[in-house]
């Protein structure tokens, strides 16, 4: 679990030194162009046209200049409104950083699994070989010291059974049976939050649905039954934030989880083999007995 919080830190610092100008919006400068060419046929045509008439050529310069400018302005008014990555962060509000702080957590879970569940780490090939050279020298006090001192998954399986050999193969059997169970159980335990992380951002992000409608139904109803878009567009713009943001963690999460069980599953099933493997010694040497 500390290691949990250690790459939760890191991911927040990390995050915090994204650009604020990343850009996900894409701006639209086409109506300068648009602009200009029009300025230029509006002044071709009426040079044609009143060409003796100076006064009407210099106000129809005037008005071309006057929707340039207007166009120009409207470039740079769009281009304020246009949206940042971390202002689509921002506006999920308080119920948008929730599900942002749980994505960091189903981060660090996955990077933490990644790097502590392991074949090599839960079922050492050379610790398995060297343990079962010595049941099959019958040196059974050495293979538990060596379990000792290991402490793997795998280590700790073969344990337990070597701690029943005193009351035949059965309790050899199922004390490893036990064990392994438990110690699966335990490794299922680590990616069960990625679970529970994918069922609540969906949860997280209609909350926050929810939320953004009350907040444009209240403006609608302050206004009198007659707001204007734009006093709707807030709680519109939360509530589809909100649901995007919920969405975006909780599929990689539930899909995450269900690739990472299988990969416990197929690692167990391994371990199962290798046990019964290297316990198979142990399990001869009751049999030559009757």
């Amino acid at each position: 679990m500390l290691r949990i919080l250690y790459l939760i830190a890191i991911l927040l610092v990390f995050w915090t030194i994204i650009p604020a100008d990343y850009k996900v919006g894409i701006r639209v400068a086409a109506a300068v162009s648009s602009g200009e060419s029009d300025l230029i046929d509006l002044n071709s045509k009426s040079s044609v046209k009143n060409n003796n008439d100076k006064q009407s050529v210099d106000n129809n310069n005037n008005d071309n200049d006057n929707d340039k400018n207007k166009n120009d302005n409207s470039v740079v008014e769009y281009s304020k409104k246009s949206i940042t990555f971390l202002g689509l962060l921002k506006a999920g509000g308080i119920i948008g950083y929730i599900i942002i702080f749980l994505s960091f957590v189903a981060v660090a879970i996955v990077i933490e699994f990644l790097f502590t569940v392991r074949r090599d780490l839960i079922m050492p090939k050379e610790f398995a070989d060297a343990v079962l050279q010595q049941l099959s020298q019958g040196q059974l006090g050495v293979a538990m010291q060596s379990c000792q001192e290991n402490q793997s998954f795998l280590a700790k399986v073969l344990l337990a059974g070597m701690r029943g050999f005193e009351f035949g193969w059965e309790a050899v059997e199922k004390d490893a049976e036990n064990t392994l169970e438990e110690e699966a159980s335990r490794l299922y335990r680590k990616i069960e939050y990625l679970n529970v992380i994918g069922n609540i951002t969906p949860m997280l992000g209609l909350l926050g649905t929810v939320v953004g409608m009350i907040i444009a139904f209240q403006r609608l109803a302050e206004s009198g039954g007659a707001a204007k878009p734009t006093d709707l567009a807030e709680g519109i713009y939360l509530a589809l934030i909100t649901t995007v943001q919920g969405l975006i963690v909780a599929l990689p999460a539930l899909g995450l989880h269900s690739i990472l069980s299988g990969r416990i599953a197929s690692i167990v099933s391994e371990t199962t083999i290798v046990v019964e493997q290297v316990l198979n010694p142990i399990k001869r040497s009751f049999l030559k007995k009757k």
